[in-house]
């Protein structure tokens, strides 16, 4: 097993190759163990060790994967400059109760470089992919490699990325994956903004910005709740969002009974949905 040699205080097993992963996981299903499966690309706030938290209530083991994946972003995003912090990370990890972390580099995960083994299905169509054509066909592959190598009973996906946890569960489906997908609720500031690693990159005028979003979404909602179209409901939000001084919207749309959003404040790109 190869400990977390390296790093200060820090007594988790950290793995990095998927032999040595599996030799554990051989040992943990000989002795009848549920194992939950949380990834991640690092850079963990609290909406992270919340899917933690959903992990351990769900299964006796729980691995989390920090990978920073290069084929879901685009070669305009923000992969070099995507925010890392290990040392945090597994002490994070460590306090939340995780019993492993699996940290593989780009050649484990694509062993003959980044290919497109399998595609993702008709929940990708829209939202993320008019925006970022590639994205979900990224997050598929790497996903199920993971699940490949981890062989998880149960993985925890967050409701932040609803169109994510969709897709994700689409792919175990249509593959007949005996793996259970769980999504967990959205976690956020004491202002309403939805927890994300790239809230990092807000100015603090930018934050200011930023947590109007839900205030917005949960208004519409009500809106179209109360009985406004869902059409004039968009249009208006589309009004209050650009009067918060947010720099552009990509879409606000309903979808599975989901008010759905991504937004732009400065060069930081916000989801957000209810």
């Amino acid at each position: 097993m190869n400990q977390a040699f390296g790093y200060n205080n820090i007594n988790l097993p950290v793995i990095k190759s998927s032999s040595s992963l599996q030799e554990i996981i051989f040992e943990w299903k000989n002795e009848g163990l549920r194992i939950g499966f949380v990834p991640t690309m690092g850079a963990l706030h609290e909406g992270h060790l919340s899917l933690v938290k959903l992990s351990l209530e769900n299964a006796h083991r729980c691995i989390v994967s920090i990978f920073v994946n290069p084929s879901q972003f685009a070669p305009n995003e923000d992969f070099n400059s995507y925010p890392r912090d290990i040392q945090g990370d597994l002490y994070k990890l460590q306090s939340s109760g995780a019993h492993l972390v699996y940290t593989p580099d780009e050649n484990e995960i694509y062993p003959d470089g980044i290919q497109t083994g399998i595609m993702p299905g008709k929940e990708a169509q829209g939202l993320e992919t008019d925006f970022r054509p590639n994205f979900f066909n990224g997050v598929v592959n790497v996903v199920y490699r993971l699940f490949e190598h981890i062989k998880p009973d149960i993985a925890i996906f967050g409701e932040k990325d609803f169109q994510q946890l969709q897709v994700i569960s689409e792919m175990v489906k249509d593959l007949d994956l005996d793996i259970e997908i769980l999504g967990a609720p959205i976690i956020r500031d004491k202002y309403g903004l939805a927890m994300s690693s790239r809230n990092t990159y807000l100015s603090s005028e930018e934050l200011v910005i930023a947590r109007r979003l839900n205030k917005i979404i949960y208004k519409t909602a009500q809106n179209i709740s109360d009985g406004m179209t869902v059409e004039k409901a968009i249009n208006d939000a589309k009004v209050l969002l650009l009067e918060a001084n947010f720099d552009k919207i990509d879409y606000v749309e309903e979808r599975w009974n989901k008010l759905i959003t991504a937004v732009w404040v400065g060069k930081t790109r916000l989801i957000d949905n209810c």
